[in-house]
């Protein structure tokens, strides 16, 4: 990491490098890939990054813009994954605004970009722009943004004419599995950023998502872990006859939570 950071250093355009995900968080394994971000005004050209990766690393994939830009490899040395996301300050800025200074809450996953801020390690950090950024970060969980991360992911769960359990119901009787698995999704990503939200938690991701809760929310309803399990067993072609009564069964638990929270 030291010897990728110092390539990535020697660019002038580049402010800051961080080390993140379950190995920023100290969660990772022997498994775990090397998130790393760089924070730059604009990426470096696809020709030097892919020399970087033969310098460093097989079977590499250059220009993997689906969710952020970025590049992969697997590294020589340790047979990781070294996964490189690249973002401007300006963005990462902004989304943290968002949601600090905003309060705009998302469909699911709203305060992730806080969290990833708060759990990197610095590998590199020109002027100190990064130090700054994650001081901003590091405040009392504001009220505002977590009465709406609830008003807007709640009425979608179960009350609204289009709401999930709504769209399961209908998905069911069209035996479209492949909807229901999604809106299923779509349901839990609401049901945790107002589980993290209820406990003033800036919301860690996709993963390990049952036990981060279990090790860190003090307020969730008690049987939530076996619910989520049950529902989404019921997925199955044998159990899918009772997928909306585990839903409500686990949304029941959610609103009892909402209602001991005022």
């Amino acid at each position: 990491m030291q010897e990728l950071t110092g390539e990535f250093a020697q660019l002038p355009g580049v402010t800051a490098v961080v080390i993140s995900g379950s190995q920023g968080s100290g969660l990772s394994d022997e498994d775990s890939d090397l998130d790393l971000y760089v924070y730059a005004e604009h990426e470096p050209s696809k020709t030097w990054r892919a020399d970087l990766a033969r310098k460093f690393g097989l079977r590499a994939s250059i220009g993997n813009d689906f969710w952020e830009p970025g590049d992969e490899w697997v590294a020589s040395r340790t047979g990781n994954v070294v996964d490189i996301m690249y973002r401007s300050p300006a963005w990462i800025e902004q989304q943290l605004d968002r949601v600090l200074l905003h309060h705009q809450a998302s469909v699911g996953y709203s305060t992730c970009f806080v969290y990833n801020v708060l759990h990197s390690n610095t590998l590199y950090d020109r002027d100190k722009w990064f130090a700054a950024l994650r001081a901003k970060a590091e405040q009392p969980y504001p009220e505002p943004l977590r009465r709406a991360i609830i008003a807007k992911n709640h009425p979608i769960l179960r009350s609204t004419l289009s709401s999930y359990a709504r769209q399961i119901a209908m998905a069911l009787e069209r035996n479209d599995l492949i909807s229901v698995n999604h809106r299923i999704t779509a349901l839990l990503a609401s049901y945790f950023d107002i589980l993290f939200a209820i406990n003033r938690m800036f919301h860690p991701g996709e993963k390990r998502l049952a036990a981060y809760v279990l090790a860190n929310c003090p307020k969730h309803p008690p049987e939530f872990e076996a619910q989520v399990h049950e529902l989404l067993s019921a997925i199955a072609p044998a159990g899918r006859l009772d997928v909306l009564g585990r839903v409500n069964v686990l949304l029941d638990g959610l609103d009892t939570l909402l209602s001991e929270e005022d």
